[in-house]
């Protein structure tokens, strides 16, 4: 008799976890496609600036290790 009533307190949390969580993601703003887009191509702007700035301080780096020991 008690396992029957662990079984039916076990589903309780779920289902109040889940409906916790609906009503969490009712909550959500979601970003127009204006900001959506502003804020994507601010991204990759700001990642190739970056894969620039990191390619550059290695060659930089590379040519003083081969100026030292070359």
């Amino acid at each position: 008799m008690s396992e029957m009533a662990g079984k039916v307190t076990d589903k309780a949390p779920k289902k109040s976890w889940f409906k916790s969580m609906k009503s969490e993601f009712k909550k959500i703003v979601w970003p127009d496609r204006l900001t959506l887009t502003k804020q994507t191509v601010a991204v990759v702007i700001v990642t190739i600036l970056l894969g620039i700035i990191i390619y550059l301080l290695d060659y930089v780096i590379e040519l003083g290790i081969g100026f030292i020991l070359g």
